[in-house]
């Protein structure tokens, strides 16, 4: 009789298990078509605006040279997604010359992004007495000769999709704005087929 309750005891947890393992499957198997039905879209992201308000560079003779430059920046993200909103957290923005960084990462204050809405930031970037390499230091001053200098305005950071009530996990954000600025007033070159707005490279 032991023996026979025992079987039914295994036999009924055997059975509860197996229910929440299908339940479980289903629950995951409904999320994953709704992901893939809506499909969410990277979001966009443009620099609306640099302003180049001080550059300053040490002769590439110098051990190391080094670099002061501050720049305002107006950069704004677009949800192109009609149904699924965004979580943005962990922004750091900074500026590359020549792929080195040249100011210290900023952080942009997190927010949630509904659906084809937009954002805006306008960050302060500085670096002081940035150690570079001689060839930077160089290239700047040819290139600040030249009326000419091409920066990367660059965002690394976290983003998450909001379907509903379900949100998803993390996903790294990188993006990527070049832009070319005039170093004797600092403004944005434009004309030429250059753009008034740049549209960012964006990778999730």
């Amino acid at each position: 009789m032991s023996k026979e309750k025992d079987h039914k005891r295994r036999h009924f947890f055997r059975g509860i298990a197996s229910l929440c393992v299908t339940i479980v499957f289903f629950i995951l198997l409904i999320i994953l078509i709704i992901y893939l039905v809506l499909r969410p879209t990277k979001p966009k992201f443009y620099l609306q605006n640099l302003h180049l308000i001080k550059l300053n560079s040490s002769p590439a003779t110098n051990t190391p040279p080094t670099l002061t430059i501050s720049l305002q920046a107006t950069l704004a993200s677009r949800n192109p997604n009609s149904r699924i909103g965004v979580y943005y957290s962990s922004l750091d923005t900074y500026v590359t010359y020549r792929d080195e960084p040249v100011t210290v990462p900023v952080s942009l204050p997190p927010v949630y992004e509904g659906h084809k809405d937009v954002t805006v930031w306008s960050p302060v970037l500085y670096g002081s007495g940035v150690p570079v390499d001689p060839y930077v230091a160089n290239a700047i001053a040819q290139d600040q000769a030249a009326g000419v200098l091409l920066l990367h305005v660059k965002v690394d950071g976290r983003v998450k999709w909001k379907v509903g009530t379900w949100t998803s996990g993390h996903y790294h954000l990188f993006v990527n704005c070049p832009i070319f600025v005039s170093p004797s007033n600092g403004d944005p070159l434009t004309g030429f087929g250059l753009p008034d707005t740049v549209e960012c490279h964006v990778v999730v």
